[in-house]
């Protein structure tokens, strides 16, 4: 069974339960998520679903309260990490649109060429949907235990070791922030990952969609710009800590090479050895989070 007939089948079997089902969708930066939900619009559509799509960055703060929460940050970023969102601004309108007899959803939205870049609210979206898909590089991760941060923070080999005091403390207040999205996840009823082979990736893919939004002349974003929002996601939430536990959990995985390729796809249960935490049959097909932030 292919992804898409996965997620069709679950809707259809959803909708014929009275239900409407909401997806999420967890990858990187640039690792094509915008590309893969307007196929799966396509496809839904043809099939005659309605599915509607949502980021987490819809739900980001208003400038004023978003500049706040990001004083201080060691990026310098002023939206990406946890705590940047709101996500009740999501999980509201979620609520009432399942409970609803009538299919009308609306949706906050978010424009970031606005404020000169830094990104505002903008008008909402609003429209019937039978399906939604809610997409975003922290779609599910939930926050470490205290003991179990504190251990990772004192492991000399680690995936925190070499870390500078500013970012293990940016850590921690991110993972404290965290919690804050849980009840957001608690109404996904299907989760999609997509998976780099190398966490140096995300880097290069963000640059090159920068790349090719610059040539329609549609960037904004100069390099130390982009470095400084890739590393907020990589070093706000290491991959290593906080997305690896999704993967055997994950109703799909989509394993990806330098060039987005799928080298490998299927349920998180069936993922390759190495990929699943807790699976020593086979090496690490990842690199450390320590090591991105390098890149």
């Amino acid at each position: 069974m292919s992804l898409e007939a996965l997620l069709l089948a679950h809707c259809r079997g959803q909708l014929a339960a009275g239900q409407r089902a909401v997806i999420g969708l967890n990858g990187p930066v640039g690792a094509g998520k915008t590309s893969l939900c307007r196929g799966l619009q396509q496809r839904f559509a043809a099939a005659g679903i309605r599915l509607a799509v949502a980021s987490i960055d819809d739900a980001y703060l208003p400038l004023a309260e978003r500049q706040r929460a990001m004083a201080g940050n060691p990026f310098g970023v002023g939206r990406v990490p946890p705590g940047s969102h709101d996500p009740e601004a999501l999980a509201a309108p979620i609520r009432a649109w399942r409970a609803a007899a009538e299919a009308t959803l609306s949706l906050p939205r978010f424009d970031k060429t606005l404020q000169g870049g830094q990104g505002d609210r903008t008008t909402p979206w609003s429209g019937p949907a039978d399906a939604l898909l809610l997409e975003g590089w922290l779609l599910g991760c939930r926050p470490l235990p205290p003991p179990l941060l504190a251990q990772q923070l004192q492991d000399p080999g680690g995936p925190l070791a070499g870390w500078r005091p500013a970012q293990r403390a940016w850590l921690q207040r991110c993972n404290g922030a965290l919690g804050a999205y849980g009840p957001l996840w608690d109404l996904l009823d299907q989760l999609v990952v997509l998976w780099p082979q190398d966490w140096l990736l995300p880097r290069r893919w963000r640059f090159q969609a920068e790349a090719r939004q610059r040539r329609r002349g549609g960037a904004w974003l100069n390099p130390a710009q982009l470095q400084a929002l890739v590393e907020a996601s990589l070093l706000s939430l290491p991959p290593e800590l906080y997305q690896r536990p999704l993967l055997p959990r994950a109703a799909w995985v989509r394993l990806l090479d330098g060039r987005r390729r799928v080298v490998w796809e299927g349920s998180g249960a069936a993922a390759p050895p190495g990929l699943v935490p807790g699976d020593e049959r086979g090496g690490d097909q990842a690199s450390s989070p320590s090591s991105s932030a390098t890149g």
